[in-house]
C-alpha cells in the first residue's frame, strides 16, 4: 500500500514508476497525479496528497466535472473498477444491496446523474450501503458548488 512507503523511495520514482504505483490515486485520471511528479520531493506522504488535492482544487470546474464524468455510476459494474473501489465498494456492502436497493441505487443514480451531469461520488470505504443510500437523497437537494467542493477525510 502506498502509503506505508518511504517517502525518500516516493521521491525517487522514475516518471513511469510513479505513474504505474500512484496512476489511479484519483480512479481513472492518471493525470492528476503526472501534473505533481514535479513537485518532489515531497517532504512527506500528506505532502504529496496535498499536492493532488491542490491541483485538483485549483482546475477549472469543467475540468473537475470532466474527472467525476470519468466514474462509473455507484454499484454499477463492480467488475469492473478498479481493486481499490471494488473493495471499498464490497466493504460498504454496495455487492450485497437487495433488488430493491439496487433498484432504489440505480434510480437516485440516473436522478443525480441528470442534475448534475456526473455520477454520485461517495468514499465507500468510509460509509455503509444504507448511509450511502441516504447520502445520495440528501446530496440530490444541494446545488452543484456542493457537489464540486472536495470533502476530505
Amino acid at each position: 500500500m502506498a502509503s506505508k512507503m518511504n517517502i525518500s523511495a516516493v521521491n525517487n520514482f522514475s516518471y513511469d514508476d510513479f505513474i504505474k504505483t500512484f496512476g489511479n490515486v484519483v480512479e481513472r485520471t492518471s493525470s492528476c497525479v503526472a501534473a505533481v511528479y514535479s513537485q518532489r520531493p515531497f517532504a512527506s506522504f500528506d505532502a504529496f496528497v496535498s499536492a493532488i488535492n491542490r491541483f485538483i482544487d485549483n482546475l477549472p470546474k469543467d475540468k473537475k466535472e470532466e474527472i467525476l464524468r470519468n466514474l462509473s455510476d455507484l454499484g454499477d459494474h463492480l467488475e469492473s473498477l478498479s481493486p481499490e473501489s471494488q473493495r471499498g465498494q464490497t466493504q460498504a456492502g454496495v455487492a450485497t444491496l437487495s433488488f430493491e436497493q439496487i433498484n432504489q441505487m440505480k434510480h437516485l443514480n440516473k436522478m443525480y446523474k441528470a442534475k448534475f451531469g456526473f455520477p454520485f461520488v461517495i468514499c465507500a470505504r468510509l460509509n455503509n450501503k444504507d448511509a450511502i443510500l441516504v447520502a445520495i437523497r440528501t446530496r440530490l437537494a444541494n446545488d452543484e458548488n456542493q457537489e464540486l467542493k472536495p470533502e476530505r477525510d
